[in-house]
């Protein structure tokens, strides 16, 4: 062996024995010497502590230290001088070891390297006053200012350990409550200039961290598990934390933290946290109660990428901490109260300081979705920026857009409203709703949604419309309705509208929503709007019989109960073998039908003027009507309306001109037949220039009386007369018929199906010659000359008779 490694290796060995004989020297100096060791630790300890420091007992540990001097310290007990009042211990350690420099030792001093802390609980108290019962540990030392010559030199920590060490934070005053099971806590330290730096590994359990103990912890009942680096900076009196990861769960967190404990009047914390492909649910679990209790009501399906910045201060009373949380979603589906979207991407924000200086409680919170892309019942979607803000009094707003095919609207609407079919859909609204049970509810839009080129099935009213084009924009609280274009078959309509006020009654009072329609058009197939007749084919009860905050519920409400009033102009209108032309009106709907005001058209080379009401039923819809008829042609005016029901005496007997006075109450089908015997009222006549052709009662009573004068062509030059309508019964008024056959005075009844008994006062004389009569009393005078026949035409047990009319005085 060399020479040197010879004498190398001694000198080591010499090393090593003086060490050991030095920590056997120092063992046994403190085996010997306990009480003045204790004491020497007490005071050391003590120069820090202004209340009561117990330490039950001390023995030396010879190789847990080595090369220093352990000491285990047990049944530690630190506690501030107002424990009798509060009943809190700062510190309860049943083992508490410490490792002493071994030189310092033997020079009378003590300087401690290693804290290992084992079952003990810290306990860190503050009561509704402020008094915390870490005013154990003294803020200075007026003797050591006095006299620094009685000082030593501050304790340098370099390695630390706890493991079963329950650590407490509760501060009443601030309302927080920190708890944490700590399973082991092992790092070491170093003292540069500027302060401490620390490397250290965390395994706790995190029974509580409440900042605001009246809302709840955060990762409550949560493992953390990782390695930190620590620093502290005199000058800034900032301590900072960073741990890469940190697993809170099963989830890894970067986790970077400011400690500034300088600030006045308390600490001030800053945490940052990063959480990369964490799910929903996890994360929501990791908030207080009151916040995971609302996010709980949603999901997220993938994995999302989350950060979050927790600002706030240990001794604050404003409810904090302040809360920013930023959220990546790609591809998800989310689930919400009620729906389901899919296939969305977002960026969320979640805060709990919406407006600065208002506090950090669910009322100053919101969310915000941005750039949210996504389906809904195959509805394509963006809105740009969604929010929702005050989370105790939710409300929701945003800018919401789509395209897409119209036909996608029928997964929208179901089977209550309207069918789709072709063409496309644009919609550009924003919103505002209130979020009531976690839905969006009653929500008030602004902007437009457009329908171009569509057909449309209107399920109430069985209407089939093509090609139609629609926009709706909400114009402040109206309902502007413009660039309407509706085709039902060979129908085609142009419509504006307006509902003033329409953003208030929508949800609170549909009944009183009146649209004011301009309508025109071209030519009009009445035929093709029949299902108007018939009652409105409501939605199911559960949502007609009440408002719903469902904007589609809600639509077949307004529907079955808004009302409507429209004014037309038409150039053709056709019903059946009806025509008319230059029509206008002016309609309003009702609960039970509608009224009809101001309806003027001409037709059969004259002109026609109602008014009435139109009251609908089961099969049977009920009207009554007030119409002036102006110089229309007979013939065609009874063909068009199918000779009014009458069946003996139709648009076939009929020549010249009809002016005519009425109000009739009637029925009318819902395929648009007027219903038999169901008319009521009055008719009063005026013919011009007419003939009576081949009317058969007429034709009979003149092969009767006059057999050899052509009663099938009677030319009427003038006829006023009055007429009452009650159902299959005519009331023939006193009327004189002046003809080219004969004259004739009649007055009666005449039935439909049966009941006739009419009177007929017949002058045998032929009036052939009367027109040529310019003088009226001259002419009233002949009327009656010469013979004059009485007859009476009656039904009789089913059948015609025509006799002498034996009551004629």
């Amino acid at each position: 062996m060399p020479k040197w490694l010879k004498i190398s290796l001694k000198i080591f060995a010499g090393l090593v024995l003086l060490i050991v004989l030095i920590l056997v020297g120092a063992t046994l100096y403190i085996t010997f010497n306990k009480a003045k060791v204790l004491k020497m630790v007490n005071e050391q300890l003590d120069k820090s502590v202004d209340g009561t420091l117990v330490i039950g007992d001390m023995k030396p540990n010879f190789f847990r230290g080595f090369p220093d001097v352990s000491l285990t310290l047990q049944d530690v007990i630190v506690r501030d001088k107002q424990y009798s009042r509060h009943q809190h211990t700062l510190l309860n350690a049943k083992d508490f070891s410490v490792s002493i420099n071994t030189m310092a030792l033997f020079k009378g001093t003590i300087d401690i390297n290693h804290i290992d802390i084992r079952s003990a609980a810290i306990d860190l108290f503050t009561d509704s006053t402020g008094y915390s019962n870490t005013a154990v540990f003294k803020k200075d030392n007026k003797k050591v200012k006095d006299n620094p010559s009685e000082s030593s030199s501050s304790t340098q920590l370099k390695k630390f350990s706890l493991s079963n060490v329950t650590f407490t934070v509760d501060d009443r005053k601030a309302h927080k409550l920190f708890n944490f099971a700590v399973n082991e806590l092992k790092g070491k330290m170093t003292y540069p200039d500027s302060g401490w730096r620390a490397n250290f590994h965390l395994d706790v359990l995190a029974k509580s961290m409440a900042f605001n103990s009246l809302r709840g912890s955060f990762i409550k009942n949560q493992q953390l598990e990782g390695d930190f680096v620590a620093g502290y900076n005199e000058k800034t009196g900032k301590v900072n934390i960073s741990v890469l990861p940190l697993n809170i769960g099963k989830d890894p967190f970067k986790i970077n933290a400011v400690f500034a404990t300088a600030d006045k009047p308390s600490p001030h914390f800053t945490i940052n946290i990063v959480a990369d492909q964490i799910m929903w649910r996890r994360a929501s679990a990791l908030l207080a109660p009151n916040i995971t209790t609302v996010l709980n009501q949603f999901n997220i399906s993938k994995p999302m990428d989350v950060t979050c910045n927790i600002d706030g201060s240990f001794g604050g009373t404003d409810g904090g901490p302040k809360l920013y949380v930023t959220a990546k979603v790609k591809d998800s589906k989310i689930t919400i109260p009620g729906a389901e979207l899919d296939s969305c991407s977002f960026n969320g924000v979640f805060t709990n300081n919406y407006i600065k200086d208002k506090g950090f409680g669910d009322d100053n919170s919101a969310i915000k979705l941005i750039g949210l892309k996504g389906t809904y019942n195959h509805l394509p979607f963006t809105i740009d920026t969604g929010s929702i803000i005050n989370l105790e009094k939710p409300i929701a707003t945003g800018n919401f857009k789509s395209n897409f095919p119209a036909a996608d609207l029928n997964y929208f609407l179901q089977d209550d409203v309207a069918k789709f079919s072709n063409g496309e859909a644009d919609i550009n609204v924003r919103y505002t709703a209130d979020v009531v049970n976690y839905k969006i509810n009653k929500p008030v839009i602004k902007g437009a949604i457009h329908l171009k080129n569509t057909d449309i099935y209107y399920l109430p009213r069985n209407l089939k419309l093509k090609n139609n084009s629609i926009s709706l924009n909400f114009v402040g609280n109206d309902l502007v309705l413009n660039n309407i274009r509706l085709q039902t078959g060979q129908s085609i309509v142009n419509m504006e509208g307006r509902v003033n006020n329409f953003l208030n009654l929508y949800y609170n009072a549909p009944e009183k929503i009146l649209l004011t329609w301009q309508i025109r058009s071209p030519e009009l197939h009445l035929a093709e709007f029949l299902g108007f007749l018939a009652q409105r084919k409501t939605a199911p009860a559960k949502k007609s019989q009440a408002n719903s905050g469902n904007v589609v519920d809600q639509l077949s409400n307004v529907l079955a109960r808004g009302k409507a009033e429209m004014h037309l102009k038409v150039n053709k209108v056709y019903y059946r073998k009806f025509l008319a032309t230059d029509a206008t009106a002016d309609l309003l709907t009702t609960d039970d039908g509608i009224i009809i005001q101001n309806v003027g058209l001409k037709h059969a080379n004259g002109y026609l003027k109602m008014n009435g009401k139109m009251m609908q039923g089961n099969s049977l819809n009920r009207f009554a009507l007030n119409t002036v008829v102006s110089n229309v042609n007979m013939r065609e005016f009874f063909m068009a309306f199918n000779n009014f029901g009458l069946k003996d005496f139709t648009y076939e007997n009929l020549k010249g001109y009809l002016s005519a006075k009425t109000s009739i109450t009637g029925g009318v089908t819902d395929a648009g037949d007027l219903v038999p015997r169901s008319l009521n009222g009055n008719l009063d006549l005026s013919l011009r220039n007419a003939a009576l052709i081949d009317f058969k009662p007429l034709v009979n009573v003149g092969r009767f009386a006059f057999p050899f004068r052509d009663v099938k062509n009677i030319s009427i030059p003038k006829l006023d007369g009055h007429f009452v309508v009650n159902g299959d019964m005519i009331t023939i008024k006193p009327l004189e018929i002046s003809s080219s056959v004969l004259n004739i005075d009649v007055a009666g009844v005449y039935g439909l199906t049966k009941g006739t008994d009419i009177a007929l006062d017949i002058p045998l004389r032929n009036p052939g010659k009367d027109s040529l009569i310019t003088d009226k009393a001259e002419l009233a005078k002949k009327r009656y000359k010469g013979i004059v026949l009485h007859i009476r035409a009656h039904e009789e047990n089913g059948k015609m008779k025509i006799g002498w009319n034996k009551n004629h005085k």
